[in-house]
Order: structure tokens, then C-alpha cells, then sequence
């Protein structure tokens, strides 16, 4: 009488982590998840540790929780993580403003991002050892 259980929304070889109400645009946002796409997760962590951007830190917290979720939700080998995927999306953005001279209204928008990161175990072939 119990209901099915719901279908992975990734692969077998996958584990994925979101992030919401990031509060920086996207496209700052976008600039820092270009730096990690394709890396080795160990690459990706000392990058952001170390990058400058203010956001960096909310992004290193994301993807230590899609390594997390693939060792202990899905039993994948840390060593073998390759962050696969990392998008960006729009949030709310919060509508705030200033008065301006001869009685305009200056408006100040406070943009909000979201942002999911798939990590992926990968196989290393053997000719490839350096």
C-alpha cells in the first residue's frame, strides 16, 4: 500500500547539489561556475578556496555538498568526481530605490541567483597515468 519510490533525476554515476537565494546577479554568479566546469572536484575546491570573488565561498559550500551527497546518498568514489555540470538560474530580485534630483525616483534592483552543480564519476583509463 506504499507508494513507488520517484526516479532518480540523474544518472547512476552522478550526484547533484542546488543552491538557492545566492544573493550576488547571475552572471557574477556565472563567471565563478565557468571556473570549475570540467575540473577535477580536488581542482575545483582549491580554486574557489582560493579565488578572490566574494561568491566563491557559497559556490565551494554547493559543491562540497554534491561531493557529499555522491559518497554518502549514492556510494560514488571521491577521488573519481569530475564536476560535470554547473548552471546557473535567475531568482527573485528584490525592487529597491532612492530619491534622485528634480523628483525622480532612482531605482536599485538586488538581483538573486540559483545555482546546481552535477558532479560525475569517471573512469580513468589505464594509458593515462601522469
Amino acid at each position: 500500500m506504499s507508494k513507488e519510490k520517484n526516479p532518480r533525476r540523474v544518472a547512476d554515476n552522478e550526484a547533484m547539489a542546488k543552491s538557492k537565494m545566492l544573493r550576488t546577479s547571475p552572471q557574477k554568479l556565472n563567471l565563478v561556475a565557468a571556473m570549475i566546469r570540467g575540473k577535477k572536484v580536488e581542482k575545483a575546491l582549491a580554486d574557489l578556496t582560493f579565488s578572490k570573488k566574494r561568491i566563491s565561498d557559497d559556490v565551494r559550500k554547493c559543491l562540497q555538498s554534491a561531493i557529499a551527497n555522491a559518497e554518502n546518498n549514492h556510494g560514488l568514489d571521491v577521488d573519481a568526481l569530475v564536476v560535470a555540470e554547473a548552471y546557473v538560474g535567475k531568482n527573485i530580485t528584490l525592487k529597491r530605490g532612492r530619491p534622485r534630483a528634480r523628483g525622480r525616483f532612482g531605482k536599485i534592483m538586488k538581483p538573486f541567483s540559483e545555482l546546481t552543480i552535477l558532479v560525475r564519476q569517471v573512469e580513468e583509463s589505464v594509458g593515462e597515468q601522469a
